[in-house]
C-alpha cells in the first residue's frame, strides 16, 4: 500500500473518529495464487457503510463491507477468506485463479499498541505490528525502542525477531509467517515515505516532482535559481534555495533516491559529489551514460575519488527503456525504475513471464554497474 492511499485512508480515520464514528480496518494478510493487490493493503469501512481505499479491483469490497460491519457492532475481530477463482459454486466468479485472507478489526484507539501503530502510519515511521491471527493479541515494534502491546511469550519472541527483520529489508513488505507452533502471524508494516530529491528545476523536472508527489514520495528540489524553485512550479514539494557550494547545508535520507538533472556541467558535477557522498542508496544522473562518465572523470580530475561501494549506487541512464521522449514520458520512465528497483525487479514485460507476478527472485537480474574513470579508459563502454 502506498503513502498517499495511507495518507487517504487515515485522514477520513481521524475525521471519522472525531465525529464519533465507529470505524474497522480490513487488512489483506494472505495471498494464495493470484489477486490484484499484496499483503499490507488496507481499507477503511465505517459504521455508515463507507468505505476509502480498495483490497483488491472492486470485486471484493461489497463482501468486506458487511464483514466490517459486523466487527464495529461487536468489536470481535475476524479473518476471512476469498475464493477468487471463475468456479460459480465455491468461487467468486471473478477469474484471478488465486484466493485472498483478510482480516477485519474494529479501530480501538485506546489500545496501546493500535494506537502507536496508527501514530506511526501518521507519521511515516518505520515500524512494525505483529498480529496473530489466531486474536491472541498484538504487537508494536520499531527498530530501536521497546515493544507496546502483549503477546504470549513463545509467539512475543518469534514475533519480534521476524518483525525486527522485516524492517531491515531495504523495502519493508507485509508478509504472514508461520511460528514454530504453528501460529500465522502477520507483520504489517509501515515505512516513511521514499524520497526523491531532484537536483535541479528545470522544465523537466516538474512532471516528475508532480509525479512522484503523487505516488506518495516526499519530494525535494534543489536549486539555486528563485525564479525557478517556485511552489508553483512545484506544488508539494519542499524547495531547497541551494548554490552549489552550500549543499551541505541539504543531508538526505539513507532511503533517499537522488536524481541530478541540473543540465549544467558545472552544477551537476558539485551535485554528484555530494549525492555519492551522502549514503544515498540511490544515484541516478538524467542523460547518457558518457555524460555521467564525462562527470566523473572530471571529479578525478580535481582529485575526488570515490570508494566501489559509492560508485555501486550510481545508476546512468536512468529510467526503464519505454522510448520515452517528452518529459511527462520520460518522468514516467524514471519513476518506474524506482518502482522496479525499490522492490527487487528488472521492469521487464509481464506478458510471456513464467514465473508468479509479484515474485522478485524471478524477475529481477543485476544491473551493469557503471565503471569507474579508470575502466573506461581501457574500455569500449557505449
Amino acid at each position: 500500500m502506498n503513502a498517499a492511499e495511507t495518507r487517504a485512508l487515515l485522514l477520513a480515520l481521524n475525521a471519522a473518529l472525531a465525529r464519533g464514528q465507529g470505524a474497522a480496518i480490513a487488512t489483506v494478510v494472505g495471498v494464495h495464487g493470484s489477486a490484484y493487490r499484496r499483503e499490507g493493503t488496507r481499507m477503511l469501512v465505517l459504521d455508515d457503510g463507507a468505505q476509502v481505499c480498495m483490497l483488491s479491483g472492486g470485486c471484493l469490497e461489497a463482501e468486506v463491507v458487511e464483514v466490517a460491519l459486523d466487527v464495529i457492532r461487536t468489536g470481535v475481530p475476524t479473518v476471512t477468506h476469498y475464493d477468487l477463482s471463475e468456479d460459480a459454486t465455491w468461487g467468486l466468479g471473478i477469474g484471478c485463479g488465486g484466493s485472498v485472507d483478510v482480516r477485519v478489526e474494529r479501530v480501538n484507539v485506546d489500545d496501546p499498541a493500535t494506537a502507536a501503530w496508527l501514530a506511526a502510519l501518521d507519521g511515516g515511521e518505520l515500524a512494525a505490528l505483529a498480529v496473530p491471527l489466531d486474536g491472541s493479541g498484538q504487537l508494536f515494534l520499531t527498530p530501536d525502542g521497546p515493544p507496546t502491546g502483549d503477546l504470549p511469550a513463545g509467539l512475543r519472541a518469534f514475533a519480534q525477531q521476524a518483525a525486527l527483520e522485516r524492517l531491515s529489508q531495504r523495502e519493508p513488505r507485509a508478509v504472514t509467517l508461520r511460528a514454530p507452533d504453528g501460529t500465522p502471524v502477520f507483520i504489517d508494516v509501515s515505512t516513511p515515505p521514499p524520497q526523491l530529491v531532484l537536483y535541479g528545476a528545470g522544465h523537466d523536472a516538474i512532471p516528475l516532482a508532480t509525479q512522484a508527489h503523487a505516488l506518495g514520495y516526499d519530494v525535494h528540489v534543489i536549486d539555486p535559481r528563485d525564479a525557478y524553485l517556485t511552489p508553483g512550479r512545484f506544488p508539494g514539494a519542499t524547495l531547497h534555495d541551494l548554490s552549489p557550494e552550500d549543499l551541505g547545508a541539504f543531508q538526505p535520507s539513507g532511503r533517499a533516491h537522488l536524481v541530478i538533472m541540473n543540465h549544467h556541467l558545472d552544477r551537476d558535477r558539485v551535485c554528484l559529489a555530494h549525492a555519492l557522498r551522502s549514503g544515498a542508496a540511490y544515484v541516478g544522473v538524467l542523460g547518457p551514460r558518457s555524460r555521467a562518465e564525462d562527470l566523473l572523470r572530471d571529479l578525478e580530475a580535481e582529485g575526488e575519488t570515490f570508494t566501489p561501494q559509492e560508485l555501486g549506487r550510481l545508476r546512468s541512464p536512468i529510467g526503464l527503456r519505454l522510448g520515452a521522449e517528452a518529459p511527462e514520458e520520460v518522468a514516467m520512465s524514471i519513476l518506474a525504475e524506482l518502482m522496479a528497483w525499490r522492490r527487487g525487479y528488472d521492469g521487464s514485460f509481464l506478458s510471456g513471464h513464467a514465473g508468479r507476478i509479484h515474485d522478485a527472485q524471478t524477475h529481477a537480474e543485476a544491473p551493469t554497474p557503471l565503471t569507474t574513470v579508470r575502466d573506461v579508459a581501457t574500455s569500449s563502454v557505449q
